[in-house]
């Protein structure tokens, strides 16, 4: 049997980097997640892969044109489609304290349709359960969403999901330690 508690590509002291690898590091140290933590200790192992990844990560997590209740939405759909514990553990409260409800937490948690999502949640749910499942949306749903988010609302919202599936791939591989969290573990996640 597999030990899946192992994590592969684990801290690095700061001392023990490469220059590349510093660099990289206190770009995201410095940045506005202001520690290297989750993806960025395995990625870091790949200095410039990880400088592209965290600048389109810090626009989309933080500036993203349809705003940060509805990426933390989008990222929570992304971390239980992947089964990916780390992203929960992380974004889970940060979604509930941009105001998506607990019910709806849970029941993506449980990989249930969430109920009672206001109009634009339940809009942006539709789009990224088409995208991760069917990896494609339909007409319908992506004619509301252009309407309810513009051209780059769209583009930005498709780029979360291609962002946090590549975060996911990467932590997944890794078997990245999972943080403390005020989250409930993510249920029967294959991976740890």
């Amino acid at each position: 049997m597999e030990d899946r508690s192992v994590d592969r590509l684990g801290p690095i002291a700061f001392a023990d980097m490469s220059a590349a690898q510093q660099v990289a590091a206190q770009a995201v140290i410095d940045g506005p997640r202001g520690a290297l933590y989750g993806p960025f200790v395995p990625l870091i192992r790949s200095p410039e892969l990880m400088a592209a990844a965290q600048k389109m990560g810090e626009y989309l997590r933080y500036r993203s044109a349809i705003g940060t209740r509805l990426t933390e939405l989008a990222i929570l759909v992304t971390a239980r489609q992947w089964s990916q514990p780390v992203e929960w553990a992380i974004h889970a409260p940060i979604a509930r304290d941009y105001g998506i409800g607990e019910a709806v937490i849970a029941a993506i948690a449980a990989r249930e349709q969430p109920q009672g999502l206001l109009a634009d949640e339940a809009l942006v749910y539709a789009f990224c359960m088409q995208l991760q499942r069917q990896q494609r949306v339909d007409d319908a749903t992506y004619a509301a969403a252009l309407a309810a988010f513009g051209e780059q609302g769209v583009v930005d919202l498709m780029g979360i999901n291609g962002y946090y599936t590549l975060l996911a791939m990467v932590m997944n591989a890794a078997q990245t330690a999972v943080p403390e969290s005020s989250a409930p573990a993510l249920p029967d996640s294959p991976l740890y």
